[in-house]
């Protein structure tokens, strides 16, 4: 069941169940965050192995997923991002939904999948900064990120 199916249906049956709207958000959160994981892989025309590797393990580790809704998130993120039109749809949940640690750890990961298979194109070097701008994480904190993750890679 899609995201935007799961929002008509708690729209429609809207009855104050809290614990639903949390689980949305939180399902929202996960999408969002798998679709720029995704897109930081896929922005430079090649997809590969690696970086795809990277990003299940990051959502698996970010979110505790069984194997199952790992496959399930993953290919509705797929399709979500396939689908999007800019980086905003994606970025206002992070927004909306993590503090400023919990955005900066976003930043994080995108260089983590940027940097899976060696080389940082040009294009996913932009991702990073777009998406780190439209969420509010600073230049510094961006470039900080980038170097801690450097550094892991080095070790």
């Amino acid at each position: 069941m899609s995201l935007w199916t799961r929002l008509v249906n708690f729209v429609e049956g809207v009855d104050g169940n809290e614990e639903r709207l949390k689980d949305l958000h939180e399902e929202e959160l996960r999408i969002a965050s798998a679709a720029l994981l995704i897109n930081a892989g896929t922005i430079d025309g090649n997809f590969d192995g690696a970086e795809k590797r990277k990003v299940k393990a990051l959502l698996q580790r970010r979110f505790d997923l069984s194997p199952e809704e790992l496959k399930r998130l993953f290919k509705e993120a797929v399709a979500e991002e396939r689908d999007a039109v800019d980086l905003y749809r994606f970025t206002k949940v992070l927004c909306r939904e993590l503090d400023q640690d919990g955005r900066k750890r976003i930043v994080e990961m995108l260089w983590e999948v940027v940097m899976a298979d060696g080389v940082i194109d040009e294009f996913e070097s932009n991702l990073v900064w777009r998406v780190a701008e439209l969420i509010g994480v600073s230049t510094r904190d961006r470039v900080t990120l980038r170097k801690m993750v450097e550094a892991r890679l080095v070790d």
